[in-house]
């Protein structure tokens, strides 16, 4: 057995999650989030070192998923952020796209660019496709950082993902002058459509400061109690140290989703066609789809209604979590979310202040929870103050009493997390009866099986650390690193000399990136389209062959479409490396604990009716342990429901397997 000692540590909006894996076993530990997040982080370190009789000097490996970048984007409370493009296209960021995200509302309003526009400068400058026709006069651009006030500096030139050479000497010329990180577009996407590289470059400025402010105390905490340098999980699903992330700030928008997706791939049922991922935790919920082990991946994610072209895991998310707040709207219909009440004051049962009711108060009253439940660090639940909390919604909504509050916001909670699965499954051409469901977070093996009642899902998987499951996902991550660079031809006329040279250019690239280039799978994937599309697919290939390349892009597009044009012109348009250094999930093994599996009963509501329900201790459950809902299985980071007509299986890793009538 593997005995080194492992530390994974994930912050979410309303809980930083810590799993530690050592020779003796695996130990978990929840503690709310913090402001500033790194001192949570640092005692929930703490917290588990203890638990787990580990001092930290003897940690080998920690990694980290954060939300300091999400936040930031979400929130649009980054770095004061300039601007430097070339002249005349000083308002790509406010002109954008003409599309909406929904075509027939007309009170739409996008996000204001998160450059205005008195910190957006243009230089006289020009390249085109085949070459830079007026280079930068690097006299005017020492004179315009002279007039630049700001945190951050974004640059992105005309045709800089081809010709780089204005943008590169712009770039250098800044960072000499001014005292600030300055990102340039050929370095963050080297790929064409000005409005999305420019949009991904001024948030990778944006978010620069903020996560070199944030790994830099952590990193210093770390080092002070004896600790390895943290390595951050990227939104590919990849690990990269703390060094390559402050220099690429942006690739961490969705570090803390990609952790649990990560970790939840390790738990795909062998008789199921794929895996929804479902997280729930505090203040939002992430479903994601895993196939024959692979993570679903994307390049074409917004974050906070504005474009990030970074490679991302592929994940939709919802504001609906434990702590969404529950409402009642203008037309007097009740809401959940997307405002959360977060881990201070939080929702009204945690006793800390809080008064708006929240979805976690709606599974206190339902018997999901129970009084004596504990939460992380120890929370123990106020039934009174929930009980207060959602009699004032039942008075707003027009309901009878609490309870039906209560029942409501589950309802609706369950219907918004129902939409976002059908739109990564049903609406993408996959059946989701065909899947398996994996439910984690803090809240999502309380709303499992309900879900997938709703979608004809059969088989609900939760891991034993689903309650921390991106913290265990860290641990399971691989080393990655991406890069692209656009190459837009006909196929047919393709140089593959050429292309062979582009490729050879980004494996090198990438390369550089990984920690152990010796140990590094370098793979390679074009972005083709029929001639006229507006949009690619991703191929993947190994040497580069015209015929294989059309046969294969073919076969993509008819499986993602629905159909082929065999006789349509291939356009070649980006060619994209990835470096891989593979790293295995550690190992996991569960015994039983001497105590009994049943501790008690209580009255649960299933739909309308209520249930006097077994409630089990995970911990208890042994290998082979079989039994008939309905139950509630209690195991300190989160909570599994097992309602009427549905039965529980543990596994030999602690894995409880939920199976619905068909």
């Amino acid at each position: 057995m593997d005995d080194s000692v492992r530390l994974g540590v994930d912050v979410g909006g309303t809980f930083t999650d810590v799993v530690l894996v050592a020779e003796d076993g695996m130990t978990t530990t929840k503690v709310p989030t913090t402001s500033p997040q790194h001192e949570g982080v640092l005692s929930g370190v703490a917290a588990a070192c203890e638990t787990g009789g580990v001092d930290p000097d003897e940690v080998d490996q920690f990694r980290h998923a954060m939300t300091v970048a999400t936040n930031a984007l979400l929130e649009a409370d980054g770095a004061e952020t300039a601007l430097v493009t070339t002249e005349g296209f000083g308002d790509v960021l406010a002109i954008g796209r003409q599309d909406r995200p929904e075509l027939y509302d007309q009170s739409v309003a996008r996000p204001d660019p998160f450059v205005p526009a008195e910190r957006r400068y243009e230089l006289a400058e020009r390249a085109t496709t085949d070459g830079i026709e007026t280079a930068v006069d690097e006299r005017a651009v020492r004179d315009l950082a002279a007039d630049i006030d700001a945190d951050a500096v974004a640059v992105s030139f005309l045709h800089a993902y081809a010709h780089p050479g204005n943008e590169r000497r712009a770039a250098e010329g800044l960072r000499e002058e001014l005292d600030v990180p300055v990102s340039a577009s050929h370095e963050v996407l080297a790929a064409f459509r000005e409005y999305e590289r420019t949009a991904t470059t001024v948030a990778d400025a944006f978010v620069t400061p903020v996560i070199d402010d944030y790994l830099g105390r952590l990193v210093d905490g770390a080092t002070d109690r004896g600790l390895p340098e943290p390595r951050v999980m990227q939104s590919n699903g990849g690990i990269a140290d703390a060094d390559t992330v402050r220099r690429h700030a942006v690739t961490t928008a969705l570090s803390g989703p990609a952790a649990g997706v990560v970790g939840a791939s390790a738990f795909e049922p062998d008789d199921a066609d794929g895996l929804v991922t479902f997280d729930m935790g505090g203040t939002s919920s992430d479903v994601s789809l895993v196939r024959e082990g692979e993570v679903e991946r994307t390049t074409q994610a917004d974050v906070g209604g504005r474009p990030v072209r970074v490679p991302m895991v592929d994940v939709e998310t919802v504001g609906a979590g434990g702590g969404s707040l529950a409402w009642v709207d203008a037309g007097g219909a009740l809401r959940v979310g997307p405002q959360s009440a977060g881990a201070d004051p939080g929702p009204a049962c945690y006793g800390k202040g809080g008064t708006d009711p929240t979805v976690t108060d709606a599974a206190l009253l339902l018997g999901y929870l129970g009084a004596d439940t504990t939460l992380g660090a120890a929370l123990e639940l106020d039934v009174d103050a929930a009980r207060d909390a959602l009699a004032d919604l039942a008075t707003e909504a027009g309901l009878d009493d609490p309870l039906a509050a209560a029942r409501g916001v589950y309802r609706v909670a369950n219907a918004t997390m129902t939409r976002t699965i059908r739109s990564v499954t049903a609406e993408r051409g996959h059946d989701p009866r065909e899947f398996a469901m994996a439910a984690f977070g803090g809240a999502g093996p309380m709303h499992a099986a309900a879900l997938a009642d709703r979608l004809g899902v059969s088989t609900v998987v939760v891991p034993r650390a689903s309650g921390v499951l991106s913290a265990l996902g860290l641990l399971a991550a691989d080393e990655q690193h991406d890069t692209v660079r656009t190459y837009r031809a006909h196929l047919d006329e393709v140089d593959p000399a050429a292309v062979a040279s582009v490729l050879d250019d980004l494996e090198a690239e990438v390369l550089a990136e990984t920690s152990d280039p010796e140990a590094a799978t370098v793979t390679v994937e074009a972005d083709c389209r029929y001639a006229g599309q507006s949009h690619e697919l991703g191929v993947e290939i190994e040497d580069f062959d015209r015929a294989t390349l059309r046969e294969r892009f073919h076969a993509t597009h008819e499986r993602a479409h629905g159909y082929r044009l065999p006789d349509a012109v291939v356009e070649l348009v980006t060619l994209r490396a990835t470096a891989t250094v593979g790293h295995e999930m550690p190992p996991i093994a569960h015994s039983a604990s001497d105590g009994p599996a049943q501790t008690g009963t209580r009255d649960v509501s299933f739909g309308e009716r209520w249930h006097e329900t077994p409630v089990l201790d995970w911990g208890a459950l042994g290998p082979g342990t079989t039994r008939d809902g309905p139950a509630i299985v209690e195991g300190g980071e989160s909570t599994v429901v097992v309602p009427p007509n549905w039965t529980l299986r543990a596994d030999d890793r602690g894995t409880l397997r939920l199976e619905g009538d068909e």
